[in-house]
């Protein structure tokens, strides 16, 4: 077994969170859980097989298998990992997972919150579901940014980066440094991947969200201007009339729906 699929629309049931300690009294375990999900995040180097596949485990890795699978564990000495056992519900949109992945750069995140989850669990069980349910989309992510059709990992960081700073100045070199990229391979990366250039998507989303913040929100015009990274309310007075079709106090007044509204 390579893959899993599951569906994470609801919080997940946990039925049991904590650190498993493994290999001290043998090297081998077989098991199975009938009616539910094993969720690991390793923290030793060993052996994992599930369904007549091997796969091998690393510090940082993390494995998600589901309810009635056997799997064999073989370990190398003592090892620990962090574990939580659950209930996912069956409806939603399927998302397919593979069963081990190396967390990266998320595994202290994923370590983290596991373990708030498990300080939480005794006196709290619905923040525990809540963090492991975080952990859960952050797995899933993993695999999102390796199948087709997702940004690819550079362009994802950018667009991470500029969410954060779009109440600020930004420029592509900064955008860039933050990716990890040079200035003019992110140029080319989020041109291929999205169509914009680095700037007119930095545009597109900052008029964006200043259209929510006028149809949702009380916030005073000049407030969502400066929240939006358009402190300038002669400036953002034309990039909303240029980019959303109306004035801002019109958009706020009249619900203002323009060509892009109308096809969603």
């Amino acid at each position: 077994m390579d893959r899993v699929s599951l569906r994470l629309d609801e919080p997940p049931q946990v039925a049991s969170i904590g650190v498993g300690v493994h290999g001290v009294t043998g090297l081998d375990d077989v098991f199975r859980l009938p009616d539910l999900w094993q969720l690991h995040l390793y923290g030793y180097a060993g052996e994992l097989s599930v369904g007549g596949t091997t796969h091998p485990i690393r510090p940082g890795h993390v494995s998600l298998i589901p309810p009635a699978t056997e799997v064999r564990y073989r370990y190398r000495g003592r090892s620990e990992h962090l574990y939580a056992h659950l209930r996912l519900p069956g409806t939603g949109e399927p998302r397919t997972v593979p069963v081990m992945q190396d967390a990266g750069d998320e595994a202290p995140l994923l370590s983290g919150l596991l373990r708030h989850a498990l300080t939480a669990a005794p006196g709290t069980p619905a923040r525990a579901a809540a963090e492991v349910w975080t952990v859960l989309w952050h797995v899933a992510g993993l695999a999102a940014l390796t199948r087709p059709g997702q940004p690819h990992a550079v362009v994802a960081a950018a667009m991470a980066h500029i969410e954060a700073n779009l109440a600020v100045p930004v420029t592509v070199p900064a955008i860039a440094r933050a990716a990890g990229v040079s200035h003019n391979h992110l140029t080319r990366l989020f041109r291929a991947e999205t169509g914009d250039t680095v700037v007119a998507y930095i545009r597109r989303r900052r008029l964006e969200r200043a259209r929510h913040l006028l149809r949702a929100s009380t916030l005073p015009i000049p407030a969502i201007a400066a929240a939006v990274g358009i402190p300038d309310l002669q400036a953002f007075n034309k990039a909303c009339r240029r980019e959303l079709g109306a004035a801002p106090r019109l958009i706020r007044a009249a619900g203002v729906h323009t060509a892009e509204d109308a096809v969603r």
